[in-house]
């Protein structure tokens, strides 16, 4: 396994690459434990390196990332892997990392670091505290790389979990790290608003693959009289899903006895992400991205909506405005780099 700047421990998903793993938290799982320390991954496979193709299999209808292509990914974690006493070490220990978050602080209006390392838990679990935190974070974490010597001139694709798409975008140079603070404190702001404006919760489902998943929901939904729809595609076998508070709980009753799922946990989390339940947040959201200064990433950035990587600046903003109400297709993600021939299965 390749060093990682901090310890990661958590929610995960796990690609098997050609001597290899990385590692890639999972935003509203239920294993979503503390971490030591929150970082970005970045892990090496031994390949040759040439510019970044995307093939498109018909059959499979899984986006095919051009073997030989990516030697380098990095995997930027989601909301939910914060925990109290983060990045004291890593920013005791690499000036660059403090200095990120002493800019942070100052363009948030509080002590971003202080919250992080102290607390409270409360706070900073928070959806419009814990994004910045987590953005900020995984920046920090790529100036230790850099100082321990890594080269992120190596990295030949980026990718992130719902929320860490915004810091994969910036490690590509698509965005600014001050924009990515403000944009991040945003749309954490105007996700906690429109959380608290519904009962609403979210559900980690594992043991049924994805169609099954999608069944229960139907199932619970239509029990409930309420909507509940997977909001997260980790894996086979771990879907998230989001739904009404009341469409949830009847999803978490009849999950075991029903459809013979293995686990079925509510998540402590502020609201539905990624449904509908969040479509009030997009407005504010859109201001704080058509304010940004977004370029077109120096290396390819696979977007969570449609597993693709990102294009021009305007399709950019589209897909991030589009995101925090579509599910997130994670595994799609991870099934695209497999497909590239460069990870075994």
């Amino acid at each position: 396994v390749a060093p990682a700047p901090v310890g990661l421990r958590g929610a995960t998903e796990q690609v098997q690459l050609r001597g290899r793993v990385a590692l890639a938290p999972s935003e509203g799982s239920s294993s979503a434990s503390p971490v030591a320390s929150l970082a970005l991954v970045g892990v090496a496979a031994a390949a040759a390196g040439s510019s970044a193709k995307v093939q498109r299999s018909r059959r499979s209808r899984v986006v095919r990332l051009a073997a030989v292509n990516y030697k380098t990914v990095f995997l930027f974690p989601g909301q939910g892997a914060q925990t109290v006493g983060m990045c004291k070490e890593l920013t005791d220990t690499c000036p660059a990392a403090k200095a990120l978050f002493d800019k942070a602080s100052d363009i948030l209006g509080y002590d971003l670091l202080d919250v992080c390392v102290n607390g409270p838990k409360e706070k900073l679990d928070t959806t419009a505290v814990s994004q910045p935190a987590i953005f900020v974070a995984s920046m920090a974490a790529v100036e230790r790389f850099k100082q321990d010597g890594g080269s992120v001139d190596d990295a030949t694709v980026a990718m992130g979990l719902s929320l860490g798409e915004y810091s994969a975008l910036c490690f590509a140079g698509a965005l600014d790290f001050e924009d990515g603070v403000k944009i991040t404190k945003a749309r954490g702001e105007a996700m906690q608003a429109a959380a608290d404006a519904v009962q609403s919760s979210m559900v980690s489902v594992i043991g049924l693959d994805a169609e099954k998943t999608e069944a229960l929901c139907k199932a619970a939904s239509e029990q409930s009289g309420k909507s509940v729809k997977i909001a997260n595609y980790l894996c086979n076998g771990n879907y998230t899903v989001s739904g009404d508070k009341e469409a949830c709980s009847k999803l978490v009753e009849i999950a075991k006895p029903e459809f013979k799922a293995r686990m079925a946990v509510p998540l402590a989390v502020a609201g539905a992400f990624h449904t509908d339940f969040m479509a009030p947040a997009v407005g504010k959201l859109k201001e704080a991205l058509a304010a940004a200064n977004i370029k077109a990433p120096r290396i390819p950035v696979v977007s969570n909506v449609d597993a693709e990587p990102h294009g021009e600046p305007a399709s950019i903003k589209d897909k991030l405005a589009r995101q925090v109400t579509a599910p997130v297709l994670w595994e799609k993600q991870m099934q695209a780099l497999v497909a590239s021939g460069q990870f075994e299965k």
